[in-house]
Formats: structure tokens, C-alpha cells, sequence
């Protein structure tokens, strides 16, 4: 069985690494990653600061931040075919729940917070909240 949310999100984790993005978290990474974006420390300013230590040049920013843009837009019109819930919709729950060990934690939190949702969202949200629960359950068959 292929996964269309895995699918989407190994595309669009390609897409992130190919682009001109780097980081640093020390004083000697930081100029290392000024260099790999053809700027020195004087050229601080050409550079701008992205959230978990990314760095970009601004001439970029426009293209990141439509990349981003665009990731979300196509992560939520999957979503939205997703009718009832047991493609695209289960699969994102079930993937998330398993990588941030919810059979483990029983902890839902982790996995909602990695998506973006609150658990108002989902159970808001018929074909969601039913798709959450089985995906829920599935991570306990065979216990």
C-alpha cells in the first residue's frame, strides 16, 4: 500500500533540503553557513534568520516563503479530498502517531503539535476525528 501523505511529505522535504538554506547554532557554523550562501560576516544583512537556527539570503526570502506556502496548500487540499477519511487523512495520523511513539506515550499531543492541530480541530472535524481514532486503535493491534 503506497502512503499519499508520505509521498507528499518526502517530495516536499526534497524540495526544503535543495533549497539555499542553512544553519548554524555557533559563532564558527554561522560563518561557515554565510560562506555556503556567498556572504561573509559583513554581509549580515543580506542574510535573514529563519526559525531552528535556518538562515536564508534575503533575495530567497520570496521563493521560501512561497515553497512554504505551497507545502501547506497542498497538504491541506489533500486533506480536503479526503472525503472520508481513509486515505490521505489516516495515513498522516497514523504515520505521526507511530514516529512520535504514541503506542508507547499514549500521548496524542506530540503528534498533533508536529501537524499543527489541536485536539478542538480534530474532533471538530467528523471525517478527521474519525479517521484519528482509528489510527488511534491501530497502533495497539497486537497488544
Amino acid at each position: 500500500m503506497s502512503s499519499k501523505y508520505l509521498a507528499l511529505k518526502t517530495a516536499q522535504r526534497a524540495e526544503f533540503e535543495a533549497f539555499p538554506i542553512q544553519f548554524a547554532f555557533n559563532a564558527e557554523q554561522f560563518k561557515e553557513a554565510l560562506s555556503k550562501l556567498g556572504a561573509t560576516l559583513e554581509d549580515t544583512d543580506k542574510v535573514c534568520r529563519l526559525p531552528g537556527g535556518g538562515f536564508i539570503r534575503k533575495t530567497d526570502s520570496a521563493a521560501f516563503f512561497a515553497m512554504i506556502e505551497k507545502h501547506h496548500a497542498e497538504h491541506w487540499a489533500e486533506i480536503a479530498a479526503d472525503t472520508d477519511g481513509t486515505g490521505y487523512i489516516y495515513e498522516m495520523f497514523a504515520y505521526e502517531l507511530a514516529n512520535h511513539e504514541y503506542n508507547y506515550t499514549r500521548d496524542p499531543e506530540p503528534t498533533l503539535d508536529a501537524l499543527g492541530l489541536t485536539i478542538a480541530e480534530v474532533e471538530a472535524n467528523p471525517v478527521m476525528s474519525a479517521a484519528f481514532k482509528r489510527a488511534k486503535a491501530a497502533q495497539f493491534k497486537g497488544d
